[in-house]
This record gives structure tokens, C-alpha cells and sequence, in this order.
């Protein structure tokens, strides 16, 4: 499934995203975690800060699935672990988003790009 133009436009634009993966029982999501997202053409995209031991992205990795709440949206959606050369699209998104942050480098380092997924609706328009 695919976002709706308008939907992507409005989260990507935002600075808002909260990110719910399931619990284990795959039915309780978790606490939600603030986390900075980036629009790559018509694809959403978001980095653990601290890599592959952040436990948001551990439970997202494991389950597959979760719910997200940006631009005044909740939305069930899906997770997909992200490697190779759209990694580098990725940062160039990073930075044009979020340069002047102190926290930038981090997000482009290699501890959070290999922490990278995209996510995806389950339930477009809902």
C-alpha cells in the first residue's frame, strides 16, 4: 500500500512523528517515541539514533507492524528495514530537513543508517 500524496506531504512536512511498534503479542502497541522522519520521493523513512540496540526499532524489526501519529494522523502501518545506496538519498533528506541540529550527525552516522526503515500504511485513508 501506498500513502496518499497528501498524507506523505503533511507528515513529512511535520516534526511530529511518534512511533508505536507492537509488543510482542503482535495486539498492545508500544510507548510511542519521538522520532525525526523524512520524505525520499514517495516514501517515508526514519533512523533509530541509537542504532540497531534502540528498542523501538528492535520491536519494529521483530513485529513488521505498529501505528505512527504525525500531523495530527494515527495510522496503522507496516516496517520494512532499509539497507544499500538509498541510504545516501536518505541523508541528503536528513540534512535539508533538519540541518543546524546538533543532532545531525548522528542521524546520518553509520550506527543510524543501519537502524533505517521505511514505513508504510496498512490502511490507506483510514
Amino acid at each position: 500500500m501506498a500513502w496518499s500524496c497528501d498524507e506523505l506531504s503533511e507528515i513529512a512536512k511535520s516534526d511530529d512523528l511518534h512511533i508505536a511498534p507492537f509488543r510482542g503479542d503482535s495486539e498492545t502497541y508500544g510507548s510511542p517515541t519521538w522520532i525525526w522522519s523524512v520524505r525520499v520521493g514517495d516514501s517515508l523513512y526514519v533512523r533509530a539514533y541509537n542504532g540497531q540496540n534502540s528498542s523501538w526499532y528492535q520491536a519494529a524489526i521483530r513485529e513488521n507492524a505498529g501505528r505512527i501519529k504525525a500531523a495530527g494522523m494515527t495510522k496503522e502501518v507496516t516496517f520494512e528495514s532499509v539497507d544499500g545506496a538509498i541510504n545516501d538519498r536518505i541523508d541528503e533528506a536528513y540534512r535539508e530537513k533538519y540541518e543546524g541540529s546538533s543532532y545531525l550527525s548522528a542521524m546520518i552516522s553509520d550506527r543510524a543508517r543501519s537502524a533505517t526503515i521505511e514505513i508504510m500504511p496498512r490502511n490507506p485513508g483510514i
